[in-house]
């Protein structure tokens, strides 16, 4: 079996940390949402693994590299443009050829692995399986009706009333039976040629497609708050560990991760968090749910369930930062200048919440 994983996509959700950077490269817990989907492939032998690109392609190219890391061999497929992700799949047919494959969107979290849903498909025999996961309001997913036999029936994108609570994840299997779907299907009216069209046609071809419910978390990164319940939701599974330095003035509260070269001085850290590598933090307070990433300084200031990106400067806080997705290279500080006031530079489609 191979892997195809989809990472194009301009997240535009996550702007402006997404003008810069690719959304597949944002991290979850101080890791590369993209790494943790090649490690999810990884865990179940998957070795041989196609990445889909677009306009960030240069960026997870460097990113990701050979795949050497993982134990995996790398192959990068380039789709000229965002025609959907039934064309992501047409233009993957020379890497994927008539192998059984896995389809996974590289902004996805899912809670613990896809080893049973991967086995399941192949001891089926199945031409098609597509991950759902209960939810609570349906009408802002792909909705799956399953039939009486347990197969799926029909797929709807975004139904005004729902028949079923069970949405599409963005986990997909396929054999090769897929190939003549996607030749057959037309582009929606959005000008893409859509998954579900494609899996549609295998249900109404008289294919076997059935669903895999999903008990775990899933979280679909694309915006910031769904990005920082999923920080949460990971951080909540790492055990924590102490690679760098803690002063004696300084308190480690709960599972907390201190990583390769950072430095805790006179601060208190309240887990489940993570202090990237060559991160500092002076006299500082990092709460639960927070993720400071690699080479960050957070000095005289408080900070709580949010994610800060890499080489960002945080000092000299009045209030707790919290609920917050901080981007690369950030300096927040109090002005020391006078009169009072609030000084910004921001970026297209930012949101700031002030006192």
């Amino acid at each position: 079996m191979k892997a195809l994983v989809l990472s194009g996509g301009k997240g535009t959700r996550l702007r402006p940390i997404t003008y810069t950077s690719a959304k597949q490269l944002v991290p979850v817990a101080n890791k590369p949402i993209l790494f943790r989907v090649i490690e999810t492939i990884q865990e179940v032998g998957i070795t041989e693994i196609g990445v889909v690109l677009g306009d960030t392609g240069h960026e997870i190219r460097q990113a990701v590299g050979s795949g050497k890391r993982w134990g995996v061999n790398l192959t990068f497929i380039e789709q000229e443009a965002p025609l959907g992700l039934a064309h992501a799949v047409k233009v993957s047919r020379d890497f994927l050829g008539d192998d059984r494959f896995v389809m996974f969107l590289g902004d996805n979290c899912i809670q613990g692995g896809i080893g049973p849903l991967v086995e399941q498909f192949d001891h089926h025999r199945y031409n098609a399986q597509i991950v759902l996961k209960q939810v609570n309001d349906p009408r802002q997913f792909g909705v799956a009706d399953i039939d009486d036999d347990g197969r799926i029936a029909r797929l709807v994108e975004k139904p005004r009333v729902p028949q079923s609570d069970l949405a599409l994840v963005g986990i997909y299997l396929f054999d090769s039976s897929i190939w003549e779907a996607v030749e057959q299907i037309r582009p929606s009216f959005r000008g893409e040629l859509e998954i579900t069209d494609a899996i549609q046609w295998l249900i109404e071809h008289g294919h076997r497609v059935y669903p895999y419910i999903h008990e775990g978390w899933w979280i679909d990164t694309g915006k910031k708050d769904d990005l920082l319940e999923a920080n949460r939701l990971v951080l909540e599974e790492l055990h924590g560990a102490i690679e760098g330095y803690i002063d004696r003035d300084s308190q480690i509260i709960g599972r907390v991760t201190v990583e390769r070269g950072a430095e805790i001085i006179n601060s208190t850290i309240r887990g489940p968090a993570i202090i990237g590598e060559h991160t500092r933090v002076l006299n500082s307070y990092i709460g639960p749910f927070t993720s400071i990433y690699h080479h960050c300084l957070i000095e005289s200031s408080e900070i709580e369930h949010s994610i800060v990106l890499e080489s960002c400067t945080i000092r000299d806080l009045p209030h707790r930062l919290e609920d917050s997705l901080i981007g690369r290279n950030v300096d927040i500080a109090r002005s020391p200048f006078k009169p009072r006031a609030y000084r910004l530079t921001l970026g297209d489609n930012s949101s700031v919440g002030v006192l």
